[in-house]
């Protein structure tokens, strides 16, 4: 199937050739038939002579309803420019020839309508002229009447043309439906229309909704129920369990977990004249407010009311609501922008964008970013190729010059804690990640600290034979390791140890380096103070209390009852009825 578009100044005939050329009424609302004019969008089809299947998507032409042949326009790879030969070209002739140009749609028909009441020569100069410079260029024409049937049959054969030369689309693709309609069947549910661009949609498959997942329970193409179908057609999908309210013009429905939602794009637009602030932006069938700011020449970035599915290449359109024009045609560069919050970063981001074409490069990407997720990039639609150039680590993609980077930085890294932490010279892993700038992968930062040369030890990373060294800047540990000898079972208050600052670092260095036994957070040993406190112990009578434990060690009850835990814990005590305890054999 082929999608197309129609376009063209109100009351100038699309809708009555789409209805001679289908013999179906695409206008769909009472109010569109009694006052003759279209308001939403209409659809019809037809078969072509070659037996191709066309869907006209038929838009309103009146200037309050702009925004709605935009949402019709936007997905349509092709669109029939009608022009009524008794007025020529009109003012929404030019507005919807500016959105035509702006989306850069390059496949068109002209159909000059009304022939019968006016010669068709002038009107078909005029719109010729003007149709040429834009993204159409010189396109085919036909002079019809819809009333008489005067052309129709070379309309027909001309559109047959059209569509022949129509792009291969990509029924691989990443589905990405823009919604134009959804409304409620009695005994069904939710139902939504767009047209399928790209990529293949199947009954029971999965979607994505805003982040939620729906299921297709039913599909249908042209009233018909279909199993699968693939890109280009006008589809009609039952979605389960999703209510009318939930989902509406503008939605797009997703390949799961395949598209970046981006907030922010920065894009280049085809008019060089001062933007305003606050413009609506249309893209698929959606439209989005949105705030300007100028980067550069023709460079701007756009702030999104809404996050939206959007990728570099991506045609949209800036409209101003409040004059109701057309204000600018707009190319997306980049879906996936870097934050603009250093003075100067709108012109340094200026030029990184002057030679960007919309066709992204994943060298560039990946350099750009330093490391980036190999499923980031391809939600942005950038073709992974050129990888043999960068460092891949797990789902990973990570340039070679900051690879090099992480290499040389680690072990300076490391050297510098060591030498500021004597007592504790092994690096925190994630000290390392935020200092050198890592991914917080930890797949990363092991294959960091094996390619610089280093060593990894639960989750500290250390030169390989580097030990804690006590003899420089542990004066502290020192003085506490000659009292503790002197008396074994004397653990010194927290005011103490403060005063030898001896803080909860230094004594965890102090415990690993095997120097100091910590046996609660404020209590502190000598290592061989457990089997000293065992040896006075077994002179006891067992089992023994805690309070005769506490004599025979010469210590205080804040000392003896961690110790006892700790001695618990070993298995080298045990506790009886009573709380006594007594030596385990």
């Amino acid at each position: 199937m082929h999608v197309v578009a129609t376009a063209g100044h109100v009351d100038h005939g699309k809708s009555t050739l789409v209805r001679a050329l289908t013999g179906m009424e695409p206008d769909r609302w009472a109010e569109e038939r009694r006052r003759g004019m279209t308001i939403d969008l209409g659809f019809a089809w037809t078969t072509l002579p070659s037996g191709a299947q066309l869907s006209f998507v038929d838009v309103p032409g009146h200037q309050r309803f702009i925004a709605n042949m935009l949402a019709g326009i936007g997905p349509a790879a092709a669109v029939l420019f009608v022009v009524a030969a008794d007025e020529g070209w009109c003012r929404q002739s030019e507005e919807h020839l500016a959105a035509v140009d702006a989306l850069d749609v390059q496949h068109g028909l002209l159909a000059v309508t009304r022939s019968d009441l006016a010669d068709p020569a002038p009107a078909l100069a005029e719109a010729r002229a003007r149709i040429a410079t834009s993204s159409l260029g010189e396109i085919d024409a036909v002079t019809v009447s819809g009333q008489t049937g005067q052309g129709i049959e070379q309309l027909r054969d001309a559109l047959d043309h059209l569509v022949a030369g129509l792009p291969a689309p990509d029924a691989g693709a990443r589905v990405r439906l823009w919604i134009d309609r959804s409304f409620t069947v009695r005994g069904a549910g939710t139902v939504v229309t767009g047209t399928l661009a790209a990529g293949s949609v199947a009954c029971g498959a999965e979607l994505e909704l805003r982040g939620t997942s729906v299921i297709v329970r039913g599909l249908q193409v042209m009233t018909a129920e279909q199993d699968r179908v693939d890109a280009v057609a006008r589809v009609a999908l039952n979605l389960r369990g999703l209510p009318r309210a939930d989902v509406g013009r503008g939605d797009a429905l997703l390949t799961p977990r395949s598209w970046h939602l981006t907030s922010a794009i920065d894009v280049r637009v085809d008019n060089a004249a001062r933007l305003p602030a606050e413009l609506m932006l249309h893209v698929g069938t959606a439209a989005v407010p949105v705030r300007v700011r100028p980067l550069g020449e023709l460079l701007v970035r756009l702030t999104l009311a809404q996050a939206l599915p959007l990728q570099a290449g991506d045609r949209a359109v800036l409209r101003d609501p409040g004059r109701q024009t057309v204000a600018a045609g707009v190319l997306v560069l980049d879906a996936d922008p870097p934050p603009l919050t250093r003075r100067g970063a709108a012109r340094t981001r200026a030029a990184d964008l002057r030679t960007a074409t919309g066709h992204p490069d994943a060298l560039t990407e990946i350099e750009r970013r330093g490391a980036v997720r190999r499923d980031h990039l391809e939600r942005l639609g950038v073709p992974l190729d050129r990888l043999d150039e960068v460092h891949q680590v797990g789902g990973w993609l990570i340039a070679a010059q900051t690879w090099d980077s992480w290499l040389a930085r680690a072990p300076q890294l490391v050297d510098d804690w060591a030498e500021r932490n004597p007592l504790d010279p092994a690096v925190p892993i994630p000290v390392l990640q935020r200092e050198l700038g890592l991914p917080p992968d930890p797949p990363v930062a092991a294959a960091v600290v094996e390619a610089a040369g280093l060593r990894s030890v639960n989750g500290r990373v250390s030169r390989p034979g580097v030990v804690a060294d006590l003899d420089r800047g542990a004066a502290g540990v020192r003085t506490l390791v000659e009292r503790l000898r002197a008396e074994p079972f004397a653990a010194p208050e927290r005011y103490e140890l403060d005063a030898l600052r001896l803080g909860p670092r230094e004594l965890a260095a102090a415990h690993k380096a095997g120097v100091l036994l910590r046996i609660s957070a404020d209590i502190v040993l000598l290592p061989d103070a457990p089997e000293q406190a065992l040896t006075r112990l077994r002179t006891l009578p067992q089992p023994f209390t805690a309070s005769a434990a506490r004599q025979a060690l010469g210590t205080t009850r804040r000392v003896v009852i961690p110790l006892l835990e700790h001695l618990d814990e070993q298995g080298s005590t045990e506790r009886i009825d009573g709380g006594a305890r007594r030596i385990r054999p």
